[in-house]
């Protein structure tokens, strides 16, 4: 029960510190509209970047059960780690608040003629979204470790948070940097911890599938 308090936690984490650049490109893409379709279009794309991680996240909990793919994964988040990092000494997170905050008042952004349409955003936002959802689907996915209620009832969450608090989330991150902080080491673990596994697992591991060694059994209750 605790271990899975534990792991609900780490995806809530995740999918929060991980949100910043989304939040970025969502709110710079609103910023382009007229005032009156701006807050539709940071819900809609709040919604799609939810939808989307749900979709590729439940995907990939089925593919790390794939011998090898945990070692592989285990590497890409390493790297997701270090794009964090970076983001977090940019200060992406206030980027982000600013441009939220841009879009949503509508004495500030684009204020002519519309120049492009509710749908061009959206479609700007989605396919920008694809491209920036490898961090978010590998960490929770990892996390979740093949339980694809939990996987879907953390991400759920996190749609609610970042369909109606974006802003607000991302003022939190702003003021209190320590979360993200605090964040990058439970990312770092978990991608310690699969690097681990990817190594040693006797199902998944490249050390028993290369015939190494022997392995051990590494997946939940064991």
């Amino acid at each position: 029960m605790i271990d899975t308090l534990l792991d609900f936690g780490k995806i809530v984490v995740a999918d929060l510190i991980l949100s910043g650049d989304n939040a970025l490109i969502i709110g710079m893409a609103a910023a382009g509209l007229a005032p009156e379709l701006r807050k539709k279009a940071i819900l809609y794309g709040m919604i799609i970047a939810a939808v989307l991680r749900i979709a590729f996240a439940v995907v990939a909990t089925k593919l790390l059960g794939i011998p090898g793919i945990l070692f592989v994964g285990s590497l890409l988040l390493f790297w997701v780690c270090w794009r964090l990092y970076t983001e977090i000494r940019d200060n992406v997170d206030e980027q982000a608040e600013l441009a939220l905050e841009r879009a949503e008042d509508p004495n500030r952004g684009y204020t002519g003629k519309p120049t492009r349409t509710m749908a061009s955003a959206l479609l700007s936002i989605t396919i920008a979204d694809v491209s920036m959802s490898l961090d978010n689907v590998l960490a929770v996915a990892a996390i979740a470790d093949g339980d694809t209620n939990m996987l879907i009832f953390g991400l759920g969450l996190a749609i609610v948070l970042m369909a109606f608090a974006a802003t607000m989330i991302m003022k939190l991150l702003t003021h209190y940097p320590w979360i993200s902080w605090l964040g990058l080491i439970v990312l770092l673990y978990v991608a310690g911890e699969m690097f681990y596994r990817g190594v040693f697992d006797a199902s998944t591991g490249i050390g028993p599938m290369m015939g190494w060694i022997e392995g051990y059994e590494m997946g939940k209750g064991h």
